[in-house]
């Protein structure tokens, strides 16, 4: 954590901006999150979009015993949240401001942090951690991580490109002069990513950021709730069309400040974020929506310069992008998702022109792979392809390495590390670590034992680390192999448990993974909620 605050910072100096809409159920956790935070809060200012759930009255309620909190309620429902935000900005009376959603929270020590370094290095702009809390299982994963390893502090934003990367602007605290001085604000009404085009704007004036380690911000994601939030709800066309819009002004705005490495990395950041995860879930979709976000992408991309496609050219983003912009119909959706997962695989064939360069496809020779012949082969985009067998006796967890144009065999492939780890706690399994035999058809293979007793009840991912000559390693994910019954629930018999309940699968992205569940409670329990979805 930080270093304590001094006299002079513990004034009450912060004011946070609390939106909601429709969101009883959460709102009063946000706003005391906000309000617990200590002496350095002067003030609350929760802004009610015209809601109709009770909200307003249940905020009338907590400001009546709350001379800090502050309820402004909205005549007109904005549909989006930058008219929100814009509505508490001009209403607040600190020297600094904080956002926070009605479904979020602050944890301890949030406002602290950041008004310290923000006090400390008289900076503009004080970012801290943000973790995504997916909801009900808890597992949270950090936003940006990079970004936040350490104290620092940046002079000018072009000092570190990756910025744009974090397009949050709720775990940040604003000098609220500095965003009145220039005139930032969110984007009214119903638009989405709002973010985004906020985050530009803080950018494009060129503050001082510091930046620090502690966790300053809780984002819950909730997959399971009735009604998504705007940016989740991807199962309409509109929500693309709608990041794109504003990934191009937040683009627009940096460039016409003279930040072009900043507008140059918005950019880079496109492909490699955004693009990756819409192209992941295209299969999920049906014809309609496939050739709508094809014939967008495409025009969106046709923008893209050369200047755009010179940096990093074997990227997995800006690999995909090319196979888009080449094609004018929707295609090799498979390869394409497994190109944008994390990390990367590029999955056979691996095809050639005449003169021996290594391209996407016989059908589409102008994507070329040639960067890949120069890349370090930690980097590489690393098909391993996984079967998971399970057995009474034995069950193996099959593995093989594909050549990539000669880089496997040149890198000297040795033995493949195994984990299995829970989605919903991180625990792990002890690691193993088999050798990589050669097949004899340009594949290294691996057999695994697989000890389902150890692993109990739980969703498991695979994480592999490929081992090569002189040390180098890979970190990868396995392609989940379909066909001939590989991926469908069974039962196997257990000295332990009695039974376990196992479903090898593929994940959105097409990775392998696996659901467990032990003893006849444990298998029960799966009926039951098959049961329940297919009711519902």
């Amino acid at each position: 954590m930080s270093a304590p605050l001094d006299a002079s910072s513990c004034a009450p100096r912060v004011g946070v901006v609390v939106i909601g809409y429709n969101d009883a159920a959460h709102v009063r956790d946000a706003v005391r999150s906000a309000l617990t935070q200590g002496p350095a809060v002067r003030e609350v200012v929760a802004v009610d979009d015209c809601s109709t759930d009770g909200s307003a009255e249940l905020l009338a309620e907590l400001a009546a015993g709350e001379p800090r909190l502050t309820v402004v309620r909205r005549r007109v429902n904005s549909g989006g949240c930058g008219s929100p935000r814009n509505t508490g900005l001009d209403a607040v009376t600190a020297p600094y401001v904080m956002f926070l959603d009605s479904d979020d929270v602050l944890p301890p020590g949030a406002v602290d942090a950041l008004l310290t370094a923000a006090t400390g290095a008289r900076v503009e702009v004080a970012g801290g951690l943000c973790v995504r809390r997916e909801l009900p299982s808890g597992r949270e994963r950090p936003w940006q991580p990079a970004l936040y390893t350490a104290h620092s502090v940046v002079a000018r934003p072009s000092l570190r490109p990756r910025l744009v990367h974090d397009t949050l602007c709720v775990n940040k605290l604003y000098r609220t002069g500095f965003l009145r001085e220039h005139g930032i604000r969110f984007p009214e009404g119903r638009f989405l990513y709002e973010d985004f085009v906020f985050t530009a704007r803080v950018l494009a004036a060129g503050p001082r950021i510091a930046l620090v380690p502690d966790r300053v911000y809780v984002w819950h994601v909730r997959r399971s709730a009735e009604r998504l939030s705007l940016s989740l709800d991807r199962s309409a066309i509109d929500n693309w069309r709608a990041r794109t819009e504003a990934c191009a002004l937040a683009y627009d705005i940096l460039l016409g400040a003279g930040q072009k490495k900043l507008a140059r990395a918005a950019r880079a950041k496109f492909l490699d974020h955004d693009l990756r995860i819409y192209a992941r879930e295209l299969e999920l979709h049906d014809a309609h929506y496939r050739r709508a976000w094809w014939a967008h992408t495409r025009a969106y991309l046709g923008r893209y310069d050369a200047t755009d496609w010179e940096l990093d050219p074997a990227a997995p983003g800006r690999l995909l992008a090319r196979v888009v912009l080449e094609s004018p119909e929707p295609r090799d959706l498979s390869r394409l998702r497994e190109l944008a997962a994390r990390p990367a695989r590029l999955c056979p064939p691996y095809a050639r022109t005449p003169d021996g360069t290594p391209v996407w496809s016989d059908t589409l020779p102008r994507v070329t792979l040639a960067p890949f012949l120069t890349r370090p082969v930690r980097v590489l985009p690393l098909t391993v392809d996984g079967e998971l067998r399970p057995r009474a006796r034995a069950t193996l967890l099959r593995l093989r390495l594909h050549e990539l144009y000669g880089r496997v065999a040149q890198a000297g492939p040795e033995a493949v590390e195994v984990e299995w780890r829970g989605r919903e706690d991180g625990r792990t399994s002890l690691p193993r670590t088999c050798p990589l035999v050669p097949s004899g058809d340009d594949t290294w293979s691996a057999e695994v034992p697989v000890e389902l007793d150890s692993l109990g009840t739980g969703t498991w991912d695979l994480r592999l680390r490929l081992r090569f000559a002189h040390g180098v390693y890979r970190d990868v994910t396995a392609h989940a192999v379909a066909g001939a019954g590989l991926l469908r629930r069974r039962a196997v018999p257990s000295a332990r448990h009695g039974v376990v309940l196992v479903q090898p699968y593929a994940t959105h992205s097409g990775a392998l993974a696996l659901r467990t569940a032990t003893g006849t409670r444990g298998v029960v329990a799966v009926v039951r909620g098959r049961l329940l979805r297919l009711l519902h």
